[in-house]
């Protein structure tokens, strides 16, 4: 016995690793069993019963609850008396199960108690074992089976966990990905969100439409630095508080200046930032109003060419709180132009020689396929050429709105 009280069983007569086993036994093969056993002869004897039963497990014993709780290692099971010198009861249950919620646990006591056989299990114990009932075969398929039962459980706990964090994720796919709030029905809207394939939570890309009492449709495109729930996050926020400032008819500049504000309250560290896109499309004009806080200009798209839109850039939101600088830029459309509004993941992704496909590789691609009349084919065409020269090489997410008016809308009088 060591001097904190615990007994190795190394100081059995018998080896510490009892061995047999057989192709039945592979799924629960090494289980490494604590015996908590304040009795040498009892200790001995489970020990002998694990080298003659068909288990292939490794024994560890310790003849107090407080030298059990000092081990370096995670049991796979443990077998414990009710009557410890520093513990009794269910009130030694109670300590185990919670100093190893993943172990099964099986009392092995002298006690034959109906009463507290049903208590112990109704606790959280796998089984009620009295001593004098016990054999090699019995204790072997007992453990078996409950090491068996405590794994199902945490695969359904785990299963549990992750469809909790699916519905989570649906509930915050949902901010992040608004349904248009407009009533024109002569521009036509398509987005598009691919979160990367490292992840199925979604990132920091957002982006939104809606629309004014004076018709304007205003769009929002952006990405918050980084990937993660803080970033998800504080994506959603920004998008609820840039439809608010919207729809309550603020300027662009002053809309940019508190969503600056509200990242900077609500991020959860000093190095987080975020990009951000605003248009403006008037309902009796092609004229477009844009504001760029550090995100790439929009392409411009006709048939046949698509080019970026000139734009003035200002601070991305949270880089240098209270100095940023954001001048709007108005621009005229060609008649039945779209607009193609993206965030960096577009450009940061791989092509088929494993290059980057950069700014001029992704105006070369839009260019390409420019040709596309129907907006949703022309959309998920250049999103699906996009996956295939990245083949999955891309860790970021990837966010896309493409806005195009009827042309004969444009030349209305």
């Amino acid at each position: 016995m060591t001097a904190d009280g615990r007994r190795s069983i190394a100081s059995l007569p018998r080896p510490d690793s009892v061995a047999g086993g057989s192709e039945a036994d592979a799924s629960v093969a090494g289980i490494v069993i604590l015996l908590i056993e304040d009795d040498l002869g009892d200790a001995v004897l489970v020990q002998e019963y694990l080298a003659d039963g068909d288990i292939d497990a490794r024994l560890h014993h310790v003849d107090t609850l407080t030298g059990a709780k000092q081990i370096s290692y995670e049991p796979e099971c443990v077998l414990l008396d009710l009557h410890l010198p520093d513990a009794r009861g269910l009130d030694a249950l109670s300590q185990v199960l919670q100093q190893w919620p993943h172990a099964a646990v099986l009392v092995l006591t002298g006690l034959n108690d109906a009463a507290t056989g049903s208590a112990a299990v109704a606790v959280g114990a796998q089984d009620y074992l009295v001593k004098d009932q016990v054999d090699a075969a019995v204790l072997a398929r007992t453990i078996r089976y409950a090491v068996q039962r405590k794994r199902v459980q945490s695969a359904e706990r785990r299963l549990r966990d992750t469809e909790f964090h699916a519905d989570e994720n649906l509930r915050l796919q949902r901010g992040l990905l608004p349904k248009p709030l407009l009533t024109d029905t002569s521009i036509t809207i398509v987005s598009r969100y691919l979160p990367s394939q490292q992840r199925s939570l979604l990132g920091g890309d957002f982006y939104d439409v809606v629309q004014t009492d004076d018709g304007t449709i205003h769009a929002l495109i952006g990405d918050v630095c980084g990937n993660g729930p803080d970033e998800a996050a504080l994506g959603v926020g920004l998008r609820f508080g840039w439809r608010t400032l919207t729809l309550a008819g603020l300027r662009k500049t002053d809309r940019i200046r508190l969503l600056e504000q509200v990242l900077v309250a609500e991020r959860p560290h000093d190095g987080m930032f975020a990009t951000v896109c605003t248009v403006g499309i008037t309902s009796d004009s092609c004229e477009v109003i844009m504001l760029s806080a550090g995100h790439p200009a929009p392409l411009i798209i006709t048939p046949g060419n698509a080019y970026p839109a000139p734009i003035s850039h200002g601070l991305s939101l949270g880089m240098a709180p209270g100095r940023g600088r954001w001048r709007e830029s108005r621009i005229t459309m060609p008649p039945g132009a779209g607009l193609l509004l993206y965030t960096d993941g577009v450009i940061e992704s791989f092509r088929d020689d494993s290059t980057r496909m950069g700014d001029e590789g992704f105006i070369e691609l839009a260019t390409r396929l420019s040709t596309i009349d129907d907006p949703d084919a022309y959309v998920d065409t250049l999103l699906a050429e996009i996956q295939r020269g990245d083949a999955g090489r891309h860790g970021d997410d990837t966010a896309v709105l493409y806005l195009r008016r009827a042309a004969d809308h444009d030349r209305r009088p």
